[in-house]
Order: C-alpha cells, then sequence, then structure tokens
C-alpha cells in the first residue's frame, strides 16, 4: 500500500504560478549578469541567440519540470519517483529530485550571502557621503567576517519567514507583493536612466547587433545564459509546478514565464548601463568598458563597486542607490524562497517534520555552510578547497555549474524517452499536434544535448 504524502495546496488565481515561477527564474544573475553579456558578446546578435535557446531548450525543459510536478502535486524527489513508477520505470529516477534539492541547498548557502550584502548597501548607499570611495568600501565591508555573518544570517531567516508560512499564506502572498514592487522599481529605474542617463549609449551597447563576435563560445554563453536564467534543473519551477491548477495551460504559462524572465533582463540592463556610462559619453563602448573594466561591468562588481560609485557621484543618489538595492534585494528573496522550498515540502509531505521545523532545519543547514562563503571574502581568502577555487567558488562549481545542468538534462532524457506518452498528453491536455510534435523533437534531442554541452563546457573550463 502507497503511503499517504501530506498535500500543499494550490496557487490561488491563474497569474499566481506566474508570479512565483518568474520570481523563482528573476534572480541576481539577470540584472548583473545577462546585460554585460548581452552587450560584449554581440548585442543583438547575442540577444537573438539568447532568445533562440529559450525557444529551444529553455522552455521545453521548463514545459517538462511543470507537467512533472503538476501530475504529482509532491515535492521533485515523489514528483519524478511517481513519474516513473506511472510509466512503469525504475523509482531510481526520484534521485533527479534528489540532485536538485542538494543544489539548492548549496545554491542557497552562497546566494544568501551575496544578498545579505545587497541588504546592507540599502543603507550604506543612504548613509554614503562619497568621502570612502567605493572599491574601499567594499573591500571593508567584505573583510569584516562579523557583518557578512550578520546580514547573511537576516536574509536567511527572511527565507525561512516566508517558506515555513506555507503556500498560501507565505509564498503566495510574499510573491503578490514582491513581483509587482520589482516590477515598479525596474520601470523607475529605467525611467530616471532614460531621464539622466547615457541611454542611446546603453541602447547601442544592448542591442546593436555585432555577429563578428558570435562564436561557438557565444552560442554555448547564450545556451548557459537561457539555461540558468529559468532556474531550471534544481527543482524549483517542479515544486511551484506541483502546486498549479489542473485547468491552467502549462504551454502558454511556461511561455508567460519566460517572456516576463526575459523582459526583466532587458530592463535591468536599460537600467544599469545608461547610469553606468554616465561621464564617458565621449569614448566607445569598447574604450568606456576598458576604462571601467570588466570585473567591475559584471556580477557584485557591477553594482557593489561601479555602481556604488556612480550614486557617490550622482545628484539623488542618497534616494536612487537604496532604491537599486532594495530591487536586488527584492529579486534575490524571490529567488531564495524557490530554491529553499523543494526541500522543505520533500520533509513536510512526508511527515518527517512539520513544515516550520523542516523550514528551519533545511534553512540551518545552508546557513551553516554559508560560513564557509563569508570566510571565503577574509579569513580563508587564501584557502582552496577545489582546484585554485575559494569555498564560495567551489560551491557553485558544485551546484551551478555541475548539478543543476545534470539535472535539467536527465529532466529532458525522461520526458523525452522514459515517461509514458499518455500521461504526458494527459497533462498538457489540447495541444496542437504539430507543436506537441516540435516540443518532443526538442526535449529529445535538442535540449539534452545543449544541455550536456554547457555541462561539459562547464567541467573543461574549471579543469
Amino acid at each position: 500500500m502507497q503511503k499517504s504524502l501530506k498535500s500543499h495546496g494550490t496557487w490561488i488565481g491563474k497569474w499566481t504560478f506566474v508570479l512565483a515561477a518568474t520570481g523563482s527564474a528573476v534572480g541576481l544573475g539577470n540584472i548583473w549578469g545577462f546585460p554585460y553579456k548581452a552587450g560584449s558578446e554581440g548585442g543583438g546578435a547575442f540577444v537573438l541567440l539568447y532568445l533562440l535557446c529559450i525557444l529551444l531548450i529553455g522552455l521545453p525543459v521548463m514545459v517538462s519540470e511543470i507537467l512533472i510536478g503538476r501530475r504529482s502535486g509532491t515535492s521533485p524527489i515523489n514528483s519524478m519517483k511517481k513519474a516513473a513508477i506511472e510509466s512503469n520505470r525504475s523509482s531510481s529516477w526520484q534521485l533527479v529530485g534528489w540532485t536538485g534539492i542538494i543544489a539548492g541547498v548549496l545554491i542557497l548557502s552562497f546566494y544568501s550571502v551575496i544578498a545579505g550584502l545587497c541588504l546592507n548597501y540599502i543603507f550604506l548607499s543612504a548613509a554614503s557621503s562619497g568621502a570612502v570611495d567605493a572599491q574601499t568600501q567594499f573591500g571593508t565591508v567584505t573583510q569584516s567576517w562579523e557583518g557578512l555573518l550578520l546580514w547573511h544570517s537576516i536574509f536567511m531567516i527572511l527565507t525561512l519567514l516566508v517558506v515555513s508560512a506555507g503556500i498560501k499564506n507565505g509564498i503566495e502572498r510574499m510573491v503578490k507583493i514582491l513581483m509587482p514592487m520589482l516590477g515598479f522599481l525596474l520601470v523607475f529605474m529605467v525611467v530616471y536612466a532614460m531621464l539622466n542617463g547615457a541611454f542611446d549609449k546603453a541602447l547601442s551597447f544592448l542591442f546593436s547587433p555585432d555577429f563578428s563576435k558570435v562564436n561557438s563560445g557565444t552560442f554555448l554563453s547564450a545556451l548557459g545564459q537561457a539555461f540558468f536564467s529559468l532556474s531550471l534543473g534544481m527543482g524549483s519551477i517542479m515544486a511551484y509546478g506541483a502546486y498549479m491548477p489542473k485547468e491552467q495551460k502549462i504551454s502558454s504559462t511556461s511561455l508567460n514565464v519566460a517572456s516576463l524572465d526575459t523582459l526583466v533582463a532587458i530592463l535591468a540592463g536599460l537600467a544599469i548601463f545608461p547610469i553606468l556610462f554616465l561621464g564617458y559619453e565621449a569614448f566607445s563602448v569598447q574604450d568606456t568598458l576598458e576604462q571601467i573594466g570588466e570585473d567591475r561591468a559584471k556580477g557584485p562588481g557591477l553594482v557593489f563597486i561601479s555602481m556604488a560609485s556612480t550614486f557617490n557621484d550622482m545628484q539623488f543618489g542618497k534616494i536612487i542607490g537604496p532604491i537599486f538595492f532594495i530591487l536586488l534585494s527584492v529579486a534575490a528573496l524571490s529567488s531564495s524562497i524557490s530554491i529553499l522550498e523543494p526541500g522543505v515540502a520533500y520533509l513536510s509531505e512526508e511527515r518527517i517534520l512539520s513544515r516550520k521545523k523542516s523550514a528551519i532545519i533545511i534553512s540551518a543547514l545552508s546557513w551553516f555552510i554559508g560560513i564557509g562563503s563569508v570566510l571565503s571574502f577574509n579569513l580563508w581568502s587564501d584557502v582552496k578547497i577545489i582546484g585554485d577555487y575559494n569555498f564560495l567558488d567551489s560551491m557553485d562549481l558544485i551546484a551551478v555549474k555541475n548539478l543543476q545542468p545534470l539535472g535539467g538534462m536527465l529532466i529532458a532524457i525522461f520526458i523525452g524517452w522514459f515517461m509514458k506518452e499518455s500521461l504526458i498528453k494527459d497533462e498538457l491536455g489540447e495541444i496542437n499536434p504539430t507543436i506537441y510534435a516540435i516540443w518532443k523533437i526538442f526535449i529529445r534531442f535538442v535540449a539534452p544535448i545543449g544541455i550536456g554541452f554547457v555541462l561539459l563546457s562547464q567541467i573543461f573550463a574549471s579543469a
């Protein structure tokens, strides 16, 4: 007799899943990763490649994750197990769910440290007098392990409080607040950048196509960005899919999520680079990037040094700076709650622990592992864990560069080759036969091969 699993309930309203899944997909990588990649790797040519990868690989895998999750209505572990058993396959496919949850625990451990920095900078940017340059300030902030640990703890507690409150009272209520707030802040920043920044130069940087920069490396970069941008392979989308009402169409909903995620990434570029390019109007884009420096035009260097420095020097910087870091914090929190949810869902539905206790245990585990990432900025900065990688980069290497694409590839292989056709069609509902046939080709061949290339490229790059 099969064990009865505790129900989590479903989202209320058709747009709740869209908001939640978009919140999961929209993270710090969208805001500080995509714009620089787009501008430096071909502009409009990169954007076209990225959109193509979303359509050919990202969307098919997203549909697959939602489909498997909704069919079971449970955590990724039990969703994969049920889909496998119903397809007369080995229950060992549940290991794909375990892979995602392990990746999530590791990702949350260092993501919380970086997100804590975003929270800290809300107050630092509001109080900054400009007397200390941004580079020195960032060095001072990151050298204080006590400060980093404090903000890491605060962010983890925020994530824990949302997830422990449950689907309706926690995650659903929060995404209905966070996502409109994210949209409003982003539009505000774009309008401000349009009126006060080097907007024409930023448009040229992001969208002028330069096909001479397109090569196999560019394609892999676009493919990786498309995959990671949609939060695939770590169970978040599958877990959220489990709460999707049966009458909601998976295909159109997935398209809405992918479209909103891409829109946020593009708007982030239009909000950031016009402000970043202020004072460089006389230079070409390439000369501007060389003067700013690659490390300060993307990732943490972009937001905590370059943007912080610009806010120090600009009119109303003490207002615009905090708004920008609130925007980053909102994006980080909407992602972190989706990263924590799969593991919490598993422990609570198996009745191993209550939802609150499950959230506390998994958050505490991620928090504890995150101490290593805190120390990577200071006391352990010279300590190498894997090859030349410090603790934080090693966690990123294991979870993001290996486990996440491995999980996505296995999901594509399972649904393309092992899941019963009747189960898939039953979950997708009425769908155009041609569209279904095309999706099946993509999920069987294009997605596993494409994600496999991403995985191999990450392995070779880190070797």
